[in-house]
């Protein structure tokens, strides 16, 4: 793990894995526009907290989540402030992580310094505490290549295994999410993405031994979205992947694992 995320401090003894709510954030305001692309690190839109009103509403675990980890970057902080304000109101706090952050260097994937988030969130239940110095720097772990997104959505996905205060909410981003859960079904649906804004899909991990921590929607996740269409094998994943990625390169939405920085970045901007 790049940056040491600790996960063996949580419990000294064998974790139960918990059932994990992906949520990708609500509209900001570089949805609108690809112009607002070059927006740094925007904020949610009107219609944008309305989603997360929404989702709050309709949203049927409030009761089981004990833990709420959003990416560091600002609409993803607010979409979990605005929509989990339930679990907020019973004294639980925003974990804000940085491996959870989009997967492009463009301005609007790019989050704020560490003292900038500071004093905007002072006020509110957000804990910082995994947030360093340089988090934002889209270089080194934090980088937007193929190899580092995928090392930082493992150890994520390991972290949050190891969690043991019961189901957990995630707030991160539509290209992250692909990543994240290995999924790559319809990764062309929306622009750079397969989900739609403020859409969730609930998560169980395979097991304790699997060293990647790898994610499987839950029966009922699926059959919310897919009804009975049957899962795609990992073959199968892996092979969406590959054209995926290929599409993302193709539409300079991303660098290949063969290219560097300077050649020409990415994309996330969701």
């Amino acid at each position: 793990m790049g940056r040491s995320l600790d996960e063996s401090a949580v419990t000294d003894t064998a974790p139960v894995p918990p059932t994990v709510h992906l949520v990708r954030h609500a509209q900001g305001y570089h949805n609108l526009t690809t112009a607002n692309y070059s927006m740094p690190d925007p904020s949610l839109t009107t219609y944008g907290v309305e989603q997360c009103r929404c989702l709050s509403r309709n949203f049927p675990y409030h009761s089981s989540v004990k833990l709420v980890v959003a990416s560091p970057i600002r609409r993803t902080l607010y979409t979990a402030l605005h929509t989990f304000e339930p679990e907020l109101e019973k004294g639980l706090r925003i974990v804000a992580l940085p491996e959870l952050q989009e997967t492009s260097d463009l301005p609007c994937d790019t989050g704020s310094d560490i003292d900038i988030l500071k004093d905007e969130f002072k006020d509110q239940p957000v804990d910082l505490s995994l947030v360093t110095k340089g988090w934002n720097s889209k270089k080194g772990e934090w980088a937007s290549t193929t190899e580092a997104i995928k090392a930082r959505a493992r150890d994520a996905r390991a972290w949050l295994r190891s969690r043991t205060e019961g189901d957990v909410v995630v707030v991160t981003h539509g290209g992250l999410l692909h990543y994240l859960t290995e999924d790559w079904t319809d990764s062309g649906k929306f622009p750079g993405t397969g989900w739609a804004n403020c859409e969730y899909r609930s998560y169980s991990f395979t097991g304790d031994s699997d060293p990647d921590a790898s994610l499987v929607e839950t029966a009922e996740s699926h059959a919310r979205r897919r009804g009975t269409e049957k899962p795609m094998t990992r073959s199968e994943q892996v092979q969406l992947e590959q054209t995926a990625l290929k599409d993302w390169e193709d539409q300079d939405y991303q660098v290949s694992t063969k290219q560097g920085k300077d050649d020409r970045d990415w994309i996330g901007a969701y």
